[in-house]
């Protein structure tokens, strides 16, 4: 199998050259994309697959300080869309779900007094709460549940099956504002499941 890392330099527009470049450099900061306004540049055939692989014309991108160089630069507009996003240009890439996943959980206290951090397969740290809130969408197949966890910007994380089974272990009932909830406790607040989710299918 070709790795799409070894085709990355053909065609490729400057900007995303120079970050290249420094694929290999230990710097993992990341920079102020949100605050970058350039013009686009067109689309590139590149995807992140549901399951993170990047691809790069079919391929898989095999190098990760490379994969993780790009996601340093990704950025999800108002549009609804990806794009990877330097000083002098933006790029449209392809995101068949989320751009990045949730493997991996930690959990401390309990209840209210609970707390949920959780490592994304690109090394992102973050703990749900405020910040890096907890959202809930049904799978369209199997009516099953599908956890997302905000990041930064407007990219989030979904959660592996694994993460999600031990995630749903954590549910539990609140007495809300709008009676009995199902949810999650993380950071002192309480993600609520839609209350169709809890209804039999018919």
């Amino acid at each position: 199998m070709h790795d799409g890392s070894e085709n990355l330099g053909n065609a490729m527009p400057d900007g995303l050259k120079a970050l290249m470049s420094r694929a290999d450099n230990k710097d993992r900061s990341l920079p102020p994309v949100e605050k970058w306004n350039p013009p686009f540049c067109g689309d590139l055939d590149i995807k992140i697959a549901r399951d993170g692989t990047w691809y790069y014309l079919g391929s898989p991108i095999g190098r990760e300080a490379l994969v993780k160089l790009f996601a340093s630069v990704l950025r999800k507009d108002e549009d609804g869309k990806h794009y990877l996003v330097t000083p002098v240009e933006k790029i449209g890439i392809a995101v068949e779900d989320a751009p990045l996943l949730a493997v991996e959980m930690a959990i401390e206290g309990s209840g209210e007094n609970q707390q949920i951090s959780l490592r994304t397969n690109l090394g992102d740290l973050v703990q749900v709460g405020q910040e890096h809130a907890l959202r809930f969408e049904k799978e369209p197949d199997s009516d099953g549940l599908k956890p997302y966890v905000h990041v930064r910007g407007r990219l989030e994380a979904l959660f592996t099956r694994a993460l999600m089974y031990q995630l749903a272990d954590l549910l539990e009932q609140h007495d809300g504002a709008q009676g009995m909830e199902m949810g999650v406790w993380s950071g002192g607040l309480f993600f609520q499941l839609d209350p169709d989710f809890l209804k039999d299918p018919e």
